[in-house]
Formats: structure tokens, sequence, C-alpha cells
């Protein structure tokens, strides 16, 4: 059995291949099902946020398994496997248990060090256990990846400056067209991430439009930062009156078309900065060749990022140590669950014979009486304890080494064991 990842994100992808095959929070449960069904797969964990898809698995052969998600990767984005063969990475074993635990820490984000992906990771995981995709094996290296992306958090300073894809956003936009404060922006979209962005504006000082499919999220977000509500039905009517607007819905498909933004600019040349942060994008891209529109996506944001990781690089050490001891600790830990089921067997094995030979001498103890059968009983098991005490304290001991694998393969081979 191995423990696999698969992926694509940002890192690897562009970002109009990495919307293909981004999947949409309500498609996830059903998703898990279609890949623990696959042939080889038996434990399954999705990850698919605005910088990654990513399948965490425990499989029985990992080519097979290979095959088979790549083949689920092209239909989710209905691509050829030669367009997305370049982009896909994989890993196995101690390699995919250090991609994860660097991806809860932070240190595979695009902004390094950002907070949101360790509850983008926690969440799925929660979703893969209320599928009950993710059992034993899945939850012990998701336990170990979340207790790693706290620590990482906490030891350092990792996540102390600009630390989540909203705040980033926004920062950008005030590196690209200065303050905010007075200016009038419009947040379509009262998710998660719009939290983020109406939170990281005020701070900034700006004047806050909140617009969302969903009336009461978008009046439940505009109380906490003061900001105005406009039905989502008619969001594009300010277009034409706001100095930014910052798109995050999960929409999964254009909200803002061509059409839409060529109608609000007609008889205005007023800047507007326009921000997309959704995945799959939410504004059609051939809107930033208006004139006087700038339009910043995710990609934008990253270039934006990379400018900053420099400044991070001592903490990133830090991080990268964290990271090297919680790999080391998990592997001594599942080695331990591993070797403990082969010492039960060889206890188990032991004591059959021990009380089938008693069997086989019932009618010679028969004459014994209840005292002495009992001295018989425990001078069995004595022998058997003291016999097993020392090479079970050792196979523990060696667990997780090259050497404690040799003796387990050694004692499986010598006792016939599965």
């Amino acid at each position: 059995m191995s423990f696999v990842v698969f992926g694509i994100n940002h890192r690897t992808s562009p970002l109009s291949l990495l919307e293909k095959v981004a999947i949409a929070p309500a498609d996830i449960a059903k998703t898990l099902r279609i890949i623990q069904n696959m042939d080889d797969i038996r434990e399954v964990v999705l990850l698919s946020t605005c910088n990654r898809t990513e399948v965490y698995a425990t499989v029985e052969r990992f080519h097979d398994a290979h095959g088979a998600i790549r083949s689920f990767f092209c239909d989710l984005g209905d691509l050829d496997v030669n367009d997305i063969q370049p982009f896909l990475y994989y890993q196995h074993d101690e390699a995919a248990v250090r991609h994860l635990f660097n991806v809860a820490a932070g240190l595979d984000s695009a902004i390094l060090g950002e907070h949101e992906i360790l509850g983008q990771v926690k969440l799925a995981w929660d979703e893969a256990m209320r599928e009950n995709t993710s059992r034993s094996e899945l939850n012990l290296v998701f336990r170990h990846a979340l207790e790693t992306g706290k620590r990482a958090r906490t030891e350092t300073e990792i996540g102390r400056a600009t630390a989540s894809v909203s705040q980033a956003g926004v920062e950008m936009a005030v590196d690209a067209i200065g303050s905010l404060s007075g200016r009038s922006v419009m947040v379509v979209g009262a998710g998660d991430m719009g939290v983020g962005v109406a939170g990281a504006l005020a701070r900034e000082g700006a004047d806050i439009v909140v617009t969302n499919r969903t009336g009461e999220r978008a009046d439940d977000l505009a109380v906490t930062v003061n900001a105005r509500v406009v039905p989502f039905s008619s969001f594009e009517d300010e277009l034409a009156t706001v100095d930014m607007v910052v798109t995050c819905t999960g929409a999964g498909t254009v909200i803002l078309t061509l059409d839409m933004m060529q109608a609000a600019r007609v008889g205005t040349s007023k800047p507007l900065m326009i921000v997309d942060i959704a995945l799959p994008r939410d504004v059609e891209s051939s809107v930033g060749g208006l004139p006087g529109v700038t339009l910043k996506d995710l990609s934008h944001l990253r270039e934006w990022a990379d400018k900053g990781r420099e400044s991070r690089a001592a903490e990133a050490a830090r991080v990268e140590a964290i990271v090297d001891d919680e790999v080391e600790r998990y592997v001594v830990d599942s080695s331990a669950r591993q070797m403990a089921p082969l010492i039960a067997q060889i206890r188990e094995l032991a004591e059959s014979i021990r009380v089938g030979e008693l069997t086989r001498y019932e009618a010679r103890l028969a004459s014994l009486s209840a005292e002495q059968r009992e001295v018989v009983e425990s001078l069995t098991s004595g022998i058997l304890a003291k016999l097993l005490h020392g090479p079970t304290v050792h196979l523990k001991s060696v667990s997780g080494s090259t050497q404690g694998a040799r003796l387990a393969g050694a004692l499986r081979e010598l006792f016939d064991l599965d």
C-alpha cells in the first residue's frame, strides 16, 4: 500500500488550465466517491482551491492508480492526455507526505505562509471523513499535516505579513493605484474570500459596496464592514461609478462579460481597477483590453507575491526545518503502526500453538487438579511471553528504519504471515 499525491497547481500550470480542473465545493463529495471506486484506490482526500487541485490517496499499485487518476483529470477538464501530462505532478510515500506537509505549512502557496490553506486542508479532510473515503491511513497523515501547519504558524513568523489571497489581492491593487482611502470598491461575492477582501478593504479605509447571489450573506457581510448592499441582479449598474471591483465568487462561470463592461463604460473614461481572484475566473479576459480598465487575476497576483518571497526566506527555512521534523515523526509513527499488526500476528500464532499443544495432551493432563492446571497454563504462557519479549521490543525500536523493514519482511516470510 502506498500513499500518493497527484495534482496540478499554480507552480506547474497556467491559470487557463488550472481553472478547467477546479472542482466546485458542491461536487467534492460526489467526486470523492468516483475516485474511491477506481481500481487500486482504497482511501482518498480531494483538495481543490484557487491554487491547486490535488488527489491524495492510498493505493495498491502506484502505476495503475497513476493512469486512472490521470484519466480522471483529463475527464474533469475535457482534456487530452497530452494537454495535461506536462503539468501533472505525482509523488508517493515519504515524498508525498512531505508535499502535503509543505502545503499545510504554507510553503507551497502563491502567498508564502498564507493561513487560508491550512483551513482548506482541514475542510478537505473533514469532507473525506464524512464520505468515509478517509480512514485509518489518510487520517493519520492528515492529522500530522494539520499539526505541521499549526507549528509553522506558531513557532515562526511565516504568516505574520500578508497571509491570505484576499488580503494580497487588496495589497496588489494598492501597489498599482495607490491609497484606497475614500475610494469606492465593490466586492462581488460574500463567501470566505469575500469576507477576507472586505476586511482588508475596510482596513484600507475604502467605501465598500457588497453584492452576492444570496442577499442574506451580503447583508451579513455589509454589517461587519459598514458597507452598502446592491442586488446581484443589477450589480453591473455600479460598474460606471466605483473605482475598483474585486470578484471572488464560486460561480464557476464568467459573471462579468465584455458586453456588460462595454455597456457600463459608455459615456465614462473613469479609470477602473478589476481584481479577479476567483477560480474559475469571474471576469472575461477581454475586459482588460477596454480603455481605462485594468484587469488583474490570480496569475498577476502570483507574480506580485513572488516579489515578496525573498523577505520571508529566513522564516521559510525555519518552516522547512519543522516540516523535516514532522515528516520524520510521521514516518516513525506510521512504521510503528505498521509493525504493531505484525507483532500481534506473531503473538497470536504463538498462542495458537500453545493452546493446540495443550489440547493435544489433554488426555494426559486430565488427572491434574484445577490448581495444577492453572500452573501449567501460567508456565506455558510465561515461557511464550519471555521468549517474545526481546524480539518485540527490538522490532518496536527499529520501526521506521531500513533494518525494521528488513526484519519485518523476514519474519513474515519465516512464519508465513500475510
